[in-house]
């Protein structure tokens, strides 16, 4: 994974996760879950990497907002 932009972590709410799966249905379906409740970069590029167990991808979040289905930060 590329090295993480002090950007996407310049202030409290914001996260940069990175997730591994066993394939890329599984990936997409907890992106698409987290883009639900928080607003996300949403879908990025899922990738395996040889010589590793199963696949990976990056998502940017931010907490402080809801996502796609009105979800909203805690309080």
């Amino acid at each position: 994974m590329e090295q993480i932009d002090s950007l996407h972590v310049s202030e409290p709410g914001l996260l940069v996760l990175d997730l591994t799966a066993a394939d890329e249905e599984t990936v997409q379906a907890a992106i698409d879950a987290l883009g639900r409740r928080w607003a996300t970069s949403g879908g990025g590029w899922v990738r395996r990497v040889p010589g590793e167990p199963g696949v990976t991808a990056r998502l940017y979040a931010d907490i402080r907002r809801g996502g796609s289905e009105g979800g909203s930060a805690p309080d």
